[in-house]
């Protein structure tokens, strides 16, 4: 189970994307990708009688989402693991931000999104890591007087 707090669970949805973007075809097009996106996959009957449709691209930004959220719960802890986190979570992001830029499969707003949720999940990690080393300084400083 400590696999799980060393590495970002972000992960899960970048590497689906990874397997969609360059699964079709070798480098495939942001428009080819747009289009397997934009499929829908799912439709549910609401109570008012429409339907809501869901594409993959909706799936993978809601997985994320969700995925985000247990991200920040463990951003809140200490310790070697949390510090492992972090960084894995800083090379996530920046292997995101280089497909991003380089590759043209990945120059959409799903994986634009995704990549957002990895720089909030880094930015949220450093400053819960910084607020709890503020806090611990200052309880240390108060006990040296």
């Amino acid at each position: 189970m400590r696999i799980f707090t060393v590495f970002p669970l972000l992960i899960v949805p970048v590497a689906i994307y990874n397997l969609i973007a360059w699964g079709g075809a070798t480098f495939s097009t942001a428009s080819a990708v747009r289009e397997r996106m934009n499929i829908e996959f799912m439709s549910i009957r609401m109570a008012s009688g429409a339907d809501w449709s869901i594409t993959p691209g909706h799936a993978m930004i809601a997985l994320s989402l969700l995925l985000l959220f247990f991200e920040l719960l463990k951003s809140t802890g200490f310790g070697r693991a949390a510090i492992m986190n972090h960084a894995f979570s800083m090379v996530l992001f920046i292997i995101c931000l280089v497909e991003f830029l380089m590759f043209n499969a990945f120059a959409t707003s799903v994986f634009f999104l995704i990549m957002l949720m990895c720089l909030l999940d880094v930015m949220a990690g450093f400053m819960v890591s910084i607020a709890s080393a503020r806090r611990d300084f200052g309880v240390s400083e108060k006990f040296a007087d």
